[in-house]
């Protein structure tokens, strides 16, 4: 017998709203059957129209709020920043920060069974704004001139933006500044429908230490109109560039960046710092796009691995090496291991960068190459898991409990999967000791972690 749903589709109702989901919309519930407002914050009484229905959750519009939550705050940008990714942007930081420790908290007690584990309060930005050192922008063409921006939620339709909030000024005005240049050039913006036209994206980076920018011209052909015009007036008007970057996507995709990339100004990498290590940032690399809370992040990293000097340690998922190196300055010796064979070159490259010689990076599957090592007789005494949202592959996992290195930290950009992997672990013979969260991308609805977890000797 089918359940009967306590709304209807273009019902208007009165809710409170009890919790967040992952994405930042409100959750009420009527008899039990959960709502999902966009904009609605936990504790608020509202008036919402019920757009969407199915068996087991509604979708609705928030119309009119009755009892406006004390962490509400006017959007301090225009409409179109909203399509910029800042989910949160009408929470104050003071409730962005709570949600996020609630959330960490909440899953850990939910999905991990861990109760009793020590989170700390999260750590927050002083300055919650401008923070991203990298931003890939869609173009397209509107009454004749360029527009760069946004899409639009569930369309392919750029909403022209000036400026994003969470960007450095720096990669801001790189990006506006490349498009009036193209659209003053006659550079035609691609055409997604007729796989037409030449100019597709901007891509700028910078070194927040070294004030070092970068521009990545994305187009569909190999050629551009103008090029050396183009060149002339970018170099002139971004006097902080160091490198301008050609890279040709001629396929129909919503993948930014296509196969060949080319150098057509200045040097093929800039530079920056996380702490005392400095990295070389080539168009195509991985790099943490928030470096003031990534050094929060590998700090509490490093002091939860505790090394006195003598250790072996694996970094699984290095990447670029950045997590590696921070361990280098403290271990003996640091695997790496990254399924990107242009990471570890990167990495490689970091590695004598730094004059750092006690590091080696391997290219392959971290569940497959470490497995490997062990059986070679290459345990290590700590060992570094970095995965992406997925979490930690059941193979790596297993090799964790193998292996039974003194510690395990665990860097988390998932709080559920962090807790998923941190049940598995305990259950078998690891104990937790803290968990720190740390906010990496104000505004938004993403949270990352670091947790600590030891062998327990006496299991």
């Amino acid at each position: 017998m089918s359940r009967t749903l306590p709304v209807n589709k273009n019902d208007y109702i009165d809710v409170i709203f009890e919790d967040l989901t992952h994405d930042g919309a409100g959750v009420a519930k009527v008899e039990g059957y959960p709502l999902f407002v966009p904009n609605g914050l936990p504790g608020e009484k509202a008036k919402v129209k019920i757009i969407k229905v199915n068996k087991s959750y509604g979708i609705g519009r928030l119309i009119e709020l009755y009892e406006p939550s004390p962490y509400r705050v006017e959007i301090p940008s225009n409409e179109k920043n909203k399509y910029g990714g800042c989910q949160l942007e009408h929470i104050s930081y003071e409730g962005q920060l709570k949600y996020k420790e609630n959330q960490v908290r909440q899953v850990l007690a939910r999905i991990g069974k861990l109760e009793d584990v020590a989170v700390h309060p999260i750590i927050g930005m002083n300055n919650p704004w401008h923070y991203r050192n990298k931003a890939q922008v869609p173009v397209a063409e509107k009454d004749g001139k360029l527009i760069a921006g946004f899409f639009k939620p569930r369309s392919h339709e750029i909403v022209d933006t000036n400026e994003s909030l969470i960007q450095i000024a720096e990669v801001n005005k790189a990006v506006q500044t490349v498009k009036e240049i193209c659209s003053k050039l006659g550079i035609p913006a691609y055409r997604e429908e007729t796989h037409q036209g030449v100019l597709r994206h901007i891509m700028a980076r910078y070194g927040n230490q070294t004030g070092e920018l970068m521009v990545v011209i994305i187009t569909k052909t190999a050629d551009i109109p103008h090029k050396n015009k183009m060149l002339e007036e970018i170099a002139l008007r971004l006097p902080k560039v160091k490198s301008i970057v050609h890279n040709v996507n001629s396929k129909r995709t919503n993948v930014i960046l296509g196969d060949k990339t080319t150098v057509l100004w200045g040097n093929e990498f800039i530079y920056d710092y996380i702490g005392d290590v400095k990295f070389a940032i080539s168009a195509l690399s991985f790099y943490q796009v928030n470096p003031v809370q990534t050094k929060v992040l590998y700090d509490k990293a490093l002091e939860y691995a505790d090394l006195t000097g003598n250790e072996k340690v694996i970094d699984a998922y290095c990447g670029i090496g950045t997590i590696s190196l921070f361990l280098a300055q403290k271990a003996n010796k640091v695997f790496g291991v990254e399924i990107v064979p242009e990471a570890i070159e990167d990495a490689k490259r970091n590695a004598v960068l730094n004059g750092m010689g006690n590091v080696e990076f391997a290219v392959g599957e971290a569940e497959v190459v470490i497995p490997k090592w062990y059986k070679e007789g290459n345990a290590a005494d700590v060992l570094v898991v970095d995965p992406p949202r997925k979490g930690c592959d059941e193979a790596l996992l297993q090799t964790i409990l193998d292996m039974k290195p003194k510690k395990v930290v665990y860097v988390s950009c998932n709080p559920a999967t962090l807790a998923r992997d941190l049940r598995i672990l305990e259950d078998g013979g690891y104990k937790t000791v803290d968990v720190q969260p740390v906010d990496m991308f104000p505004q938004t609805t993403h949270v990352e972690a670091v947790a600590k977890i030891i062998f327990n000797e006496g299991n």
